[in-house]
């Protein structure tokens, strides 16, 4: 079955937040405690966001959930270790979150190009806001 163009733009917001949470849990040890506590609630969110998501794509465009993409989370885990050896591990890794969010931002603005169902759009645009309020925080906490 191939899947029409909403279908594709939908799919790659439900990849990208998953990508991303993914991304959060690998490297959670990895963030400084004040910063896990402040990045926690906003990831929380974001879960909420994908399971309504990933059910309200399954109703309205016939979408099944995926996993986030197993092989790239291992490369970029990887990649964002050997770049903390030669610089400082916490400015890396948030570097690396600000890029999962790039992406999320290019798939939800894609999704918005669309006419999706109006059942979509409350639970897209939350979605877009909790990926302001994540870009918000880690650009305050990259300035730091």
């Amino acid at each position: 079955m191939f899947l029409d163009n909403r279908q594709v733009a939908m799919d790659s917001v439900l990849e990208a937040l998953a990508d991303s949470l993914d991304y959060f849990q690998d490297n959670f040890e990895r963030l400084r405690p004040a910063l896990r506590d402040r990045l926690k609630p906003l990831y929380e969110e974001r879960g909420k966001a994908l399971r309504e998501l990933q059910d309200l794509s399954k109703e309205h465009l016939d979408i099944l959930p995926r996993d986030a993409d197993v092989e790239r989370d291992d490369y970029l885990w990887l990649w964002s270790r050997i770049k903390s050896f030669v610089g400082n591990d916490s400015q890396v890794l948030l570097g690396e979150l600000l890029e999962q969010e790039r992406v999320l931002m290019q798939a939800l603005g894609t999704a918005f190009t669309h006419p999706l169902p109006d059942a979509l759009e409350p639970a897209l645009e939350r979605c877009w806001k909790n990926c302001r309020a994540l870009i918000r925080e880690l650009n305050a906490q990259h300035k730091r």
